[in-house]
């Protein structure tokens, strides 16, 4: 349910900016439909981490197994879904274009790579969730989309 112009007077409490409710309407409404866009006919990439990633700070995306592209070098999904899993439950889940991952990694001053999977046979990139999100990360996305 979307809101209408009638709920502005609950809408912004912060009296030092001019309120443009419509203006953050229409923003609202065009996310909106870009995440219903995400489910409509589109291709998905659903990835999940365990736990590692609440000790180390890092996700794992797989490109490599058995010596063959896999994963993100290899998916054909439109969007890349990485759910952040907490004693089995989805905690949060992040949404990339997976054109835009790629791009981001291929951005990355330094990216480590690790073995692991089945018979440590898969190669996955170590991205740490502080960098994903750093200043200069974004800078390099703004830059680049």
């Amino acid at each position: 349910m979307r809101p209408s112009v009638e709920d502005r007077k609950k809408y912004d409490l912060d009296l030092s900016k001019k309120p443009d409710f419509k203006g953050d309407l229409k923003f609202g409404h065009q996310m909106e439909d870009e995440v219903e866009e995400m489910f409509s006919g589109k291709k998905i990439e659903v990835k999940s981490e365990k736990g590692m990633w609440q000790r180390t700070g890092n996700i794992a995306i797989e490109y490599q197994s058995y010596g063959k592209p896999s994963g993100v070098e290899a998916t054909e999904s439109d969007y890349w879904f990485h759910n952040l899993c907490i004693d089995g439950s989805i905690y949060a889940t992040l949404v990339f274009k997976t054109e835009t991952l790629k791009k981001i990694i291929s951005s990355l001053d330094s990216v480590k790579s690790v073995s692991g999977g089945d018979h440590n046979a898969s190669r996955m990139y170590l991205l740490n969730l502080k960098k994903l999100f750093s200043s200069d990360v974004l800078k390099t996305y703004r830059e680049n989309k």
